[in-house]
């Protein structure tokens, strides 16, 4: 049987439920159920024309699983959602979905997460206190050691940094924090089929810090780190200067790269990817996937601007065909 994936259907006042929606038909996972707001999801059907029929259940294991029927754990919280902007009942909506989806998912009541973007701005005006998905879905699960992966065409990168300040990450980039990059980066591999991943570091400073010259996180920091991984038996080398080190991974020369932060891993990998990629939150006792996409508000609820479900799909169908993840210790 196939696996059960639960769709949460993002912020209502962006593209997420049409995206949702768009990628639910395209792809036609064999057994989806949404968790969102019943008339969120039934005014995005009417955008798109879907012709499908909505059954509402509380367990996702109730579902009808025929190919015309929309399954929807519904979740509504008060007020109106505003469309194309952040709202505090839009942060509120998104929020509970990814609470019931979890709760559900940890209680057997399914097997794997798509998440539909969020908006960090709506969240933080509902009072949530966490700076996006992968944040939250930690705190939820009771998971201390994860890490963001993206994926996407022939590029795979793992982040030791998430959403951090700029100006904060040399102080972040220690041994500990880049072995457990290291050893979660190892285990998403696995994840994706490769038993042993090649996987190359990026250095944090222009040239690899220039033997000191440029910053010394890569020999205080990044090189011991990625020693203790190779006696622990992982295929990590590095630090490699990140202007090439890309280069070879869209080439396929390596399997995964470890990158120091946010815009050094993902740039490359939008370039190359924008429409395609997915998102996967390694190290949680569930499997949790993304598009690599924001809410886009600016093209949200308008037909001039038809929604593209490519990332969408991929995240689904990562979803059905990711190993599972068993949590380890990660210094055993």
């Amino acid at each position: 049987m196939s696996r059960l994936i639960l769709i949460t259907q993002g912020d209502p006042g962006g593209i997420g439920p049409e995206a949702a929606l768009r990628a639910y038909l395209a792809y036609r996972p064999q057994r989806a159920v949404f968790v969102g707001d019943i008339n969120v999801i039934k005014y995005a059907m009417r955008l798109i024309n879907a012709n499908l029929r909505i059954h509402t259940v509380e367990n996702p294991s109730d579902g009808i699983f025929d190919g015309t029927t929309l399954n929807l754990v519904n979740v509504t919280v008060a007020g109106q959602y505003e469309k194309r902007m952040p709202t505090k009942e839009g942060g509120l909506l998104s929020g509970r979905c990814i609470e019931k989806a979890v709760e559900l998912i940890l209680s057997g009541e399914g097997e794997a997460l798509v998440t539909a973007p969020i908006s960090k701005e709506a969240l933080k005006l509902a009072g949530i206190p966490y700076p996006g998905h992968t944040e939250m879905l930690a705190a939820l699960t009771h998971t201390e050691n994860f890490a963001m992966m993206l994926v996407g065409g022939s590029l795979r990168v793992m982040l030791v940094t998430i959403h951090e300040a700029l100006s904060n990450v040399p102080h972040l980039i220690t041994k500990d924090r880049v072995l457990k990059t290291l050893i979660l980066a190892n285990t998403a591999g696995y994840m994706l089929g490769i038993d042993s991943p090649k996987i190359a570091v990026s250095a944090l400073n222009p040239h690899a810090g220039e033997a000191g010259l440029f910053g010394r996180e890569e020999i205080v920091e990044i090189v011991p780190a990625i020693e203790e991984a190779a006696r622990m038996g992982i295929a990590a080398t590095g630090p490699f200067p990140a202007d090439t080190l890309f280069y070879k991974a869209y080439r396929g020369q390596v399997d995964i790269v470890v990158a120091m932060y946010h815009d050094q891993g993902l740039i490359p990998l939008k370039m190359a990817a924008f429409e395609s990629g997915v998102n996967i939150t390694v190290g949680l006792p569930i499997i949790r996937t993304s598009p690599d996409h924001g809410t886009a508000y600016d093209i949200a609820y308008n037909l001039k601007s038809a929604v593209n479900p490519q990332s969408m799909c991929e995240a689904m169908r990562l979803a059905e065909t990711l190993r599972p993840y068993a949590p380890i210790n990660l210094y055993d």
